[in-house]
């Protein structure tokens, strides 16, 4: 796909020895404290950026808020990305994640 640095999604990771001063805190849909993995794979599999150990208790909108990925892309320090679709040209790629993220 022209333009796709990676596809972005947000995995929670069961944490069976969390300690139980920190089980509120980790513990989120689910009754088990889990840790939240996010990660961004490119179309070959190659896992190129993980973002590990926010609790279980954030949605993957708070996790995008403090993730360094998007901190270098507000920042404008973006990977270069020039393409063109059907006579249009791009100079900034994109991510494909699912709906819950915003455009």
């Amino acid at each position: 796909w022209p333009g796709m640095l990676g596809s972005l999604d947000c995995m929670h990771w069961r944490w069976k020895n969390c300690p139980k001063a920190w089980h509120g805190m980790y513990c989120g849909k689910s009754r088990d404290a889990t840790i939240v993995l996010e990660a961004v794979a490119s179309q070959d599999t190659w896992i190129w950026h993980a973002f590990f150990g926010l609790p279980g208790t954030l949605n993957d909108i708070n996790i995008l808020n403090r993730s360094p990925l998007f901190k270098r892309l507000i920042s404008g320090d973006a990977p270069a990305c020039n393409y063109k679709i059907m006579d249009n040209e791009y100079s900034m790629g994109y991510y494909l994640t699912d709906g819950i993220y915003p455009e």
